[in-house]
């Protein structure tokens, strides 16, 4: 219901019902309808982050962190979609525990970590690595929720493209991006 409806949309009665409980089993476990909003929030919020964490702590070249991130947040979209319909909501419960731009940020710190030893490595700025983990983090965020509604080009097309403007830039795209073909191993560091 919150996924259809959002969280105003959606009647505890209406809940309650496609839960197959009565108003007062909701009110009971839950407080009411911003409490069990509030679990649903967090459930999912936990969920994503688990997925996007273990993607981002298992691989060691930068490229091949990008590509399992976007596919991380692609399978849960693909496998979650009424859970990421709630995340990308803006969450009406003051006391919640999460956002979707809560999330965002928390995968970004961990992005920034990662582009602040390979920028020096190359001997660029590594202060500039936060601002670079925000604008990977929200376009890969951005295109997901775009992506949520099409679902067209396949999700690992997506992901391919995707680490192609990240790792490439406009001026280097490939012309028929993929992803590596041994998920350990970087994918091409030079434009086809």
């Amino acid at each position: 219901m919150f996924a259809e409806r959002g969280f105003d949309g959606a009647s505890i009665e209406e809940v309650a019902a496609r839960g197959g409980v009565s108003k007062p089993v909701v009110y009971e476990h839950f407080g009411g309808k911003e409490g069990l909003y509030a679990v649903v929030v967090d459930r999912e919020m936990e969920e994503l982050l688990e997925r996007i964490t273990t993607a981002l702590g298992s691989a060691t070249h930068p490229r091949v962190v990008l590509e399992r991130a976007a596919l991380a947040l692609l399978d849960y979209i693909e496998t979650s979609a009424d859970g990421f319909r709630i995340l990308v909501r803006d969450s009406p419960v003051a006391h919640s525990t999460g956002s979707f731009a809560s999330l965002i940020s928390d995968a970004a710190s961990q992005v920034e970590h990662i582009l602040a030893a390979e920028f020096t490595s190359r001997g660029l700025a590594a202060e500039h690595a936060p601002m670079y983990a925000q604008m990977l983090v929200g376009m890969v965020a951005l295109t997901g929720q775009w992506w949520l509604d099409v679902r067209s080009p396949a999700k690992a097309d997506v992901a391919a493209h995707l680490v192609n403007l990240a790792w490439n830039g406009l001026a280097g795209l490939e012309h028929h991006p993929r992803l590596g073909d041994d998920q350990d191993a970087p994918g091409t560091d030079q434009p086809a």
